[in-house]
């Protein structure tokens, strides 16, 4: 391919912009797109794992629970031979389910005192906490120090030999 048939292929731009009119060139154009969603920040921290998990294991119980009840509701309205083992089954399992419930209630309150929980103090307290952490780094640099000049020999090494 030679320079003259390159020439033609170069790419033309929009006289719109160069002449001064306002109007602006067609390539720079682009088109805006609203985005899908907007991110926006949470309302309420999440569930520590162990909570989340004894969470979900108790949703899932009392589901089961209410199928099964409603099952053996229904048995019994038509009469089924099945509907008194339902009926036991669905007794075991409301007292699995309070277990279940009960559980999230037990797991939360230990990850708590394990844990400890996301307090924000006064600022009292928060003013006071810090006045203590600066006095004991205080006694800890003139401990530093003092174990420093004890090591080096005290008053009878002023300067340099």
């Amino acid at each position: 391919m030679g320079t003259a048939e390159r020439q033609h292929e170069a790419p033309v731009a929009s006289t719109a912009g160069a002449r001064g009119s306002g109007e602006p060139d067609v390539e720079q154009e682009r088109p805006y797109y609203r985005p899908l969603w907007v991110e926006e920040p949470a309302k309420r921290r999440r569930l520590p794992d162990p909570v989340r998990t004894a969470a979900v294991r108790a949703v899932l119980v009392i589901a089961v629970t209410l199928i099964q009840a409603m099952v053996a509701f229904l048995c019994t309205l038509a009469g089924s031979w099945l509907a008194f083992p339902m009926v036991l089954s669905s007794v075991a399992s409301t007292v699995v389910a309070t277990w279940a419930a009960l559980d999230v209630w037990v797991t939360r309150q230990v990850w708590t005192q394990r844990n400890g929980v996301v307090s924000t103090p006064s600022s009292t307290a928060r003013a006071l906490r810090r006045e203590r952490r600066r006095a004991r780094r205080q006694a800890r640099a003139a401990e530093r120090t003092q174990k420093r000049i004890r090591r080096s020999g005290g008053a009878e090494q002023l300067s340099h030999p």
